[in-house]
């Protein structure tokens, strides 16, 4: 889905408008990946992002229904975060709409960030969901490698066909390798991607964005995260030992570590992998990262995208 995909499924959630979509047409893009994320304008004015609503526009889910359950869930989180008291971002409507097949979800905009956030602030949120129990609704498993295969299927031709097999059968030995591992921390309820970019500082402090990979399963997800971002994605040293400090513990003691850090950079591979057809620096990307995962050298930099 490229970006004027995108802006015609959110004119077509206006015309179905029950909480002032009107006038899409100056919306601010704000991200485009796996969703396509809009600030709408102010409706008072005209101009200028308004301090209201947001809107996502998810990928098709004509032949995945999974994608609109994971919209729905989204939202019935951050419902429950809020009776909670955790700082998160809140939905603006109980449920996603269907534009054209593709799950729809509207939320209150957060205000300006103060400033952007740090590892120990994530690690200070993942404290607080960490501390929770299970909600009334069902949370699934942390599935890291659930989406590879649909993922190496959108790169298609744009991959080298090697390239794909050798990150099949990565995906099914890390999960074969996952099956059996034994977690050190209690089972429980998880961000899911927990990265200081899914943090927003905002005047009252820290607040958790992105909840659509909220999970119940190892807590020892959310924190591997961190540790691969130390080797991977140039997290300087100190700002992974105010992560630890923050959060009370260090993943990197646990044996299980490796298995789920090779299962998340798996997929994070074949991740970059769908944007290849269209974008020639995703290509190179997706290469260097297999190239790294080939020569079992877990230091390669790797560059987000």
């Amino acid at each position: 889905m490229d970006e004027a995909r995108a802006r015609e499924l959110l004119a077509a959630a206006a015309l179905t408008d029950t909480a002032g979509l009107a006038g899409t047409d100056g919306a601010e893009l704000l991200a485009l990946g796996e969703n396509a994320v809009f600030a709408l304008p102010d409706a008072g004015s005209g101009s200028g992002p308004a301090a209201g609503l947001v809107v996502k526009v998810g990928r098709d889910a004509t032949h995945h229904p999974e994608l609109v359950e994971r919209a729905a869930r989204e939202v019935a989180v951050a419902t429950w975060l809020a009776e909670a008291g955790v700082p998160a971002v809140r939905a603006a409507e109980p449920a996603p709409r269907l534009v054209e097949g593709h799950p729809v979800t509207v939320w209150h905009r957060l205000p300006p960030a103060e400033r952007p956030a740090t590892a120990a602030d994530l690690a200070e949120l993942l404290r607080h969901v960490h501390a929770l129990t299970t909600p009334a609704f069902p949370l699934p498993r942390r599935e890291l490698l659930g989406g590879v295969e649909r993922w190496l299927r959108l790169a298609g031709e744009a991959i080298d066909p090697a390239d794909a097999a050798y990150l099949r059968a990565r995906r099914d030995g890390f999960a074969e390798a996952a099956a059996s591992l034994t977690p050190r921390l209690p089972l429980g309820p998880i961000h899911g991607d927990a990265l200081p970019r899914n943090v927003y500082i905002g005047p009252e402090g820290p607040v958790l964005v992105d909840l659509e990979t909220f999970s119940a399963d190892f807590r020892e997800h959310d924190l591997v995260v961190m540790a691969l971002s130390l080797d991977r994605y140039g997290l300087p040293a100190e700002q992974y030992d105010a992560f630890v400090t923050a959060y009370g513990w260090d993943v990197r003691e646990w044996e299980g570590c490796a298995v789920l850090r090779g299962a998340r950079e798996t997929a994070s591979c074949a991740w970059v992998a769908q944007h290849a057809p269209t974008n020639p620096k995703a290509l190179d990307e997706f290469r260097r990262r297999v190239a790294s995962l080939r020569d079992g050298d877990p230091e390669v930099r790797w560059y987000p995208f």
